[in-house]
């Protein structure tokens, strides 16, 4: 043993590939997935590498949320993360992964806390994080639509998130105009990121297996002007209203805000649906208001 220790190690015999494997963990542990948590175990190394492998995590500082028995932490720190924080709300995950924290060299910090209730500003000012970070994560299901919502208003701190959702969520991020799945989410997502789906998982490649397929999607934050940055609470405004009541035209459930001939005077048909209109035009009403 002492001999092997003094040899150089390979990328395959790093001290966290000699840690038991997650299955192992797990039974040792006798913790399994909660319902109420929203948890779906990834175990595969195969594929947490490929998920970081998309990723441009090296010598970055990365936020991860719900990393459970910790398989795409192991896959971060391998590919050389400087500092992975993980906010992890079970009390059983933060205890079976301090054996990772032990073997991450001091890169490692598990977060015992709510993600819908952590602030990434002031998280970032109280770590003097200097530039923005990573937000890599096999999402909760039952929370990562509003984690993602609430990242979008704060994208100056980041440089990209690589997130598992439901297929059907990331379908509703990257839409659009004419497809059903287009919608605020996809207006949204679109005006401040650069949005596209990576690759798709079937359900049997998670711990419990779920009834949807899960989907990786990526957003890159565009560089706004303070004018962009500044349309963002009209832009949600006019979608959260015409999606709101998404059968009806433009001129009955934007009403409220807009008349009928503002609308055409943005060279806008009133009597059109939202599900019609591409992001530009939303845009355009935005400006209006």
């Amino acid at each position: 043993m002492e001999k092997r220790l003094n040899q150089p190690l390979r990328l395959n015999e790093s001290v966290l590939d000699q840690l038991p494997s997650l299955k192992e963990l797990l039974i040792k542990h006798d913790l399994w997935a909660k319902k109420s948590l929203g948890q779906n175990f990834l175990l595969d190394p195969n594929i947490t590498d490929r998920i970081v492998l998309r990723t441009s995590v090296k010598d970055s500082i990365v936020l991860e949320v719900g990393p459970g028995p910790g398989g795409l932490t192991r896959s971060l720190l391998k590919a050389g993360a400087t500092h992975v924080f993980a906010i992890e709300k079970d009390l059983r995950c933060v205890t079976l992964l301090q054996s990772l924290v032990e073997a991450s060299d001091g890169r490692l910090t598990v977060l015992n806390t709510d993600a819908l209730k952590f602030k990434l500003a002031q998280f970032v000012q109280e770590n003097a994080i200097a530039h923005p970070l990573h937000i890599v994560a096999n999402l909760p299901y039952n929370i990562g639509t509003q984690l993602l919502l609430n990242w979008l208003k704060e994208l100056d701190l980041i440089a990209s998130m690589t997130l598992m959702f439901q297929k059907e969520v990331a379908e509703r991020i990257v839409a659009r105009e004419g497809t059903n799945a287009y919608g605020r989410l996809s207006i949204i997502s679109r005006y401040v990121s650069d949005a596209k789906i990576l690759f798709h998982l079937p359900p049997e490649a998670f711990i419990p297996a779920p009834k949807v397929t899960s989907s990786v999607i990526q957003l890159i934050p565009k560089s706004l002007t303070e004018e962009e940055k500044y349309l963002i609470p009209s832009l949600e405004r006019v979608t959260g209203l015409a999606f709101g009541q998404r059968r009806k035209m433009l001129k009955s459930s934007l009403k409220t805000i807009l008349s009928e001939e503002q609308i055409i005077s943005l060279g806008i048909k009133p009597g059109a649906r939202p599900e019609e209109l591409p992001l530009e035009d939303f845009i355009q009403l935005a400006k209006s208001m």
